[in-house]
């Protein structure tokens, strides 16, 4: 007896034709061109959940120095100062202080200054 797959092959062209819900001309319509698109849309979100961690970084690191020049001293001297007093923040929680709590941020940086 011979096996019939219509349901199985309905079933499969419509979870990826939901799923290219949003993509534009045929590749809403048309099962192939819905299938590559959803496979390149996989692709660049893998790809992207960890590039996102890489740019949140730069992005602190960038707030950190703007906000460490003001008061007079470079990116590269308040991390090295901070190491030598044995300040434990990371960079998410240095960003953080320096966009929301200026005065926290600039106690940490007259901490590293001092001799």
């Amino acid at each position: 007896m011979r096996v019939k797959r219509g349901v199985a092959a309905h079933a499969k062209h419509k979870k990826i034709l939901t799923a290219a819900k949003g993509m534009q001309h045929a590749r809403t319509r048309s099962f192939r061109l819905g299938n590559q698109g959803v496979i390149k849309a996989l692709r660049y979100s893998y790809r992207d959940r960890r590039n996102k961690k890489r740019d949140l970084r730069a992005l602190w690191i960038t707030r950190i120095n703007n906000a460490s020049r003001e008061l007079g001293l470079s990116y590269s001297q308040l991390i090295a100062g901070m190491k030598a007093k044995n300040i434990n923040l990371d960079r998410k929680v240095l960003a953080d202080l320096a966009v929301n709590d200026p005065k926290a941020f600039a106690q940490i940086v007259n901490t590293v200054k001092e001799k």
